[in-house]
């Protein structure tokens, strides 16, 4: 099926359709709120539940936590993203999403571990809805072929990383100076103002004819309800049980771990719909979707190291790292999203220009660079141990350092493969796939669970010399044996550094592989530079 640009609005803004700019500010204040809660998260659980055990066990309860919730939150997209292709469109999807996230919020801002595990469930309900079907709508503003396409991203990728930026400096601020709750209170707010501008967006008509309910569903009634008044309930039947899930994720499930049993079959549901689609499809489309399911398995990769920015990291930077009088180890969150804020906009023109010249980069090659600089990257939070004080803190320029290199990974990675699902994908299924694409940070948060708590001393297995441990000592400098009787810091210093050291080789290596076969995907993907 041959897409067509279904923007009715003609309207522009710096070159852009001006509804690129609504999706903008109502993604900076969802984000805002996003990023406000996972700021505080794992420093949150660390400093008020489970008190009955050691600080170790309670830093790898929190990572369990973090990825259960991470991994769900982006699991469920791609149910929002079928529902939003079949049932109620994009926009009234988004609107659901918005609410429930705001309630979600503002629950968090309420002491108890009821309210906080609710809290949880709403927010996995609501950003299941929410967030495939707002980068579907960026995407239906500009026209296939359209060079400004990966521009338009590249600016709303900013409008994430703006919320992302100031969202930690403020919620962080209030949430370790006045109390936590202050600083969930303000991420409710955000979400509160996101859903009022995408509102009037909406009223203005900047969306064109854009992500309406389908026709056919519009009237039509399910055991006597409403298309839309069935979704609504069902979704909140929902929140307890994704409630429950995050709560219950160390259960086991025979040999497997509960979350690790739920995103395995999910996944194989996934892949099996794909297929058919891939089977109903014609040969080019066909392969271009399996380009897609290339790119997820690409993007798990990616986000399971770089989401330790929200687990291992934090606790590295509030452990390891001499932190200035200015910034708490919360607030180091921020700096990811500050250097994309600096960079976004020349990247964002940068391409465009280059491709004018024909020196554009092709996909694959700037996959290949944003992975490379992920390792990069870690490499340098590892060789920060070289650099270490009495008690195991290293300077906060390597902290900054390799943030800074993370992000122009991020920059070239990222932006990409939204761009590229939403080209490569049939129309009638784009949201489903952004879903699909989107599932690649489900199951890199939980994978990344895992990598987080390979940081911690109760888990680490000594004696251990194989290849990449020494490789990582290499980089380190830690060559003398970590025991009991090292300084708290330094033993933390030398998990923590190890395991990023780690990361850093698999990542590089992993980018080669990825370079070595694009002449095969450039092919599947015919003509989609």
């Amino acid at each position: 099926m041959k897409k067509e640009n279904i923007l009715q609005s003609t309207t522009t803004l710096l070159g852009h359709p001006k509804g690129l700019f609504y999706l903008f500010a109502t993604e900076f204040w969802e984000r805002f709120s996003y990023y406000g809660m996972r700021s505080l998260l794992v420093l949150y659980i660390i400093d008020t539940f489970f008190l009955n055990v050691n600080e170790t066990e309670r830093t790898s309860i929190a990572y369990g936590i973090f990825a259960a919730y991470g991994a769900l939150v982006y699991a469920t997209p791609v149910i929002g993203g079928i529902i939003a292709d079949r049932f109620l469109g994009s926009r009234k999807t988004i609107v659901l999403g918005a609410i429930l996230m705001a309630l979600g919020h503002f629950l968090m801002a309420l002491p108890g571990t009821l309210f906080f595990y609710s809290a949880l469930g709403l927010l996995i309900v609501g950003n299941g809805f929410f967030k495939p079907n707002i980068s579907t709508l960026v995407g239906s503003l500009y026209p296939d072929g359209d060079q400004k396409r990966e521009a338009g991203f590249t600016i709303f990728y900013m409008g994430i990383n703006l919320g992302a930026f100031i969202s930690p400096i403020l919620c962080g601020w209030l949430g370790q100076k006045y109390g936590w709750h202050y600083g969930f209170g303000l991420a409710g707010i955000g979400m509160l103002a996101g859903l009022i501008i995408f509102l009037i967006g909406n009223k203005k008509n900047v969306l064109g004819n854009s992500g309406f309910q389908p026709a056919a569903y519009a009237t039509k009634k399910h055991f006597g309800l409403k298309t839309e008044t069935l979704i609504y309930s069902i979704s909140i039947i929902f929140v307890p049980l994704f409630a429950m899930l995050v709560n219950l994720n160390e259960s086991k499930i025979g040999q497997f771990g509960l979350m690790t049993s739920i995103l395995s079959i999910l996944g194989i549901i996934v892949l099996i719909k794909i297929a058919l689609h891939m089977y109903n499809e014609s040969k080019v489309d066909a392969q271009r979707l399996f380009v897609i399911v290339i790119f997820t398995f690409i993007s798990m990769i990616f986000w399971s190291f770089f989401e330790q920015a929200g687990t291992s990291l934090t606790v590295f930077a509030d452990e390891n790292v001499l932190l200035p009088s200015w910034c708490n180890a919360a607030q180091t969150q921020s700096i990811n999203p500050l250097f994309i804020m600096i960079f976004a906009i020349p990247f964002s023109f940068m391409w465009p220009a280059l491709g004018k010249k024909k020196l554009n980069p092709t996909t694959i090659v700037k996959i290949f660079i944003g992975l490379f600089l992920l390792g990069i990257g870690f490499l340098v939070f590892a060789y920060s141990a070289n650099f270490m004080n009495s008690i195991g803190q290293v300077p906060f320029i390597y902290l900054v350092l390799g943030y800074f290199i993370l992000t122009i990974g991020e920059l070239c990675l990222s932006p990409t493969i939204l761009s590229k699902t939403t080209e490569l994908s049939p129309l009638k299924i784009v949201s489903f796939m952004m879903g699909v694409s989107l599932l690649s940070s489900s199951f890199a948060h939980h994978l990344g669970g895992f990598i987080a708590k390979l940081t911690l001393p109760s888990v680490t297995s000594s004696g251990n010399q194989g290849l990449l441990t020494q490789l990582a000592s290499y980089i380190t400098g830690f060559n003398t044996t970590i025991d009991e009787s090292t300084v708290k810091g330094i033993k933390s210093l030398a998990m923590s550094t190890t395991v990023f050291a780690q990361i850093g080789i698999i990542s590089i290596i992993a980018s080669f592989i990825i370079l070595l076969f694009s002449p095969l995907i450039k092919k599947l993907m015919h003509g989609i530079h």
